[in-house]
């Protein structure tokens, strides 16, 4: 792979340079020679919606970034019912370290690129760089603090919070060069509605009914059936907790 030379004369291979994603991923936590070596073996992949990227207990091969678009995680119960139980957005980590068997099934909801490693290669690094066993261990605790806080979600949250909720998570994650400090966001739901409603526990009625109820009160317009634009990101947060529709 071709390498270049940046200001501090350590060499970063022109791959990482140009990725959005690397200070914000797990790469973030590697020195230059670390990142030459890991992308030694790295691969990038653009892959379609719609597309299995490993399924439960399937053997672990390899890791993978997010580098744009988003990957649906599910459970299987034993008579075939699914469970959407997350999503995964840039610059998050698609795999589970140390786990020869995959634990969930992962799936593109979207066009989705990623850059793919070895198992044999990540496993090896984390035990050579702490800082990235490290940014590994953050990010786990990041996931289990929001797979946490979606639990009050499913289990507490009115219908409309529920949907508020996951156009909020979607507007803060889907684009991470988004500003959403700026206020407004424009974003393609990643999922179906059918998906939505598997997620939130809800049914598809009741989701359409609530994205009307948002777009009727302003929160959202709805450009087309999956163009979303959101003109004030506080305002739907608000909502995502209260309820309230109205401006405060």
């Amino acid at each position: 792979m071709t390498i270049q030379q940046d200001v501090h004369s350590a060499v970063i291979p022109v791959l990482c340079q140009s990725c959005d994603v690397r200070h914000g991923g797990v790469c973030g936590a590697l020195e230059p020679n670390q990142l030459v070596d890991l992308a030694k073996t790295s691969s990038r992949h653009s892959i379609p919606a719609g597309t299995a990227l490993v399924g439960d207990a399937e053997a672990v091969e390899s890791y993978s970034n997010v580098l744009s678009g988003v990957v649906k995680l599910t459970k299987t119960l034993s008579d075939g019912r699914q469970q959407i139980v997350g999503l995964q957005f840039p610059p998050d980590f698609l795999g589970r370290p140390f786990k020869s068997e995959s634990v969930i099934n992962a799936e593109t909801a979207t066009d989705v690129s990623l850059c793919s490693f070895p198992k044999a290669a990540i496993e090896r690094m984390m035990r050579e760089a702490p800082a990235l066993e490290h940014r590994l261990f953050k990010q786990t605790l990041m996931a289990l603090d929001e797979a946490r806080d979606w639990m009050v979600t499913l289990g507490r949250k009115t219908a409309i919070e529920k949907v508020a909720s996951f156009l909020f998570l979607i507007a803060r994650n889907i684009d991470p060069a988004t500003d959403t400090s700026k206020g407004s966001v424009t974003f393609d739901l990643p999922l179906t509605r059918a998906d939505i409603a598997d997620f939130l526990g809800l049914t598809v009625e009741t989701i359409s009914r609530q994205l009307t109820k948002l777009r009727d009160d302003g929160v959202i317009r709805i450009a087309n059936n999956r163009r979303v634009v959101v003109d004030s990101v506080s305002r739907l947060q608000r909502c995502s907790v209260s309820g309230e529709l109205t401006d405060a």
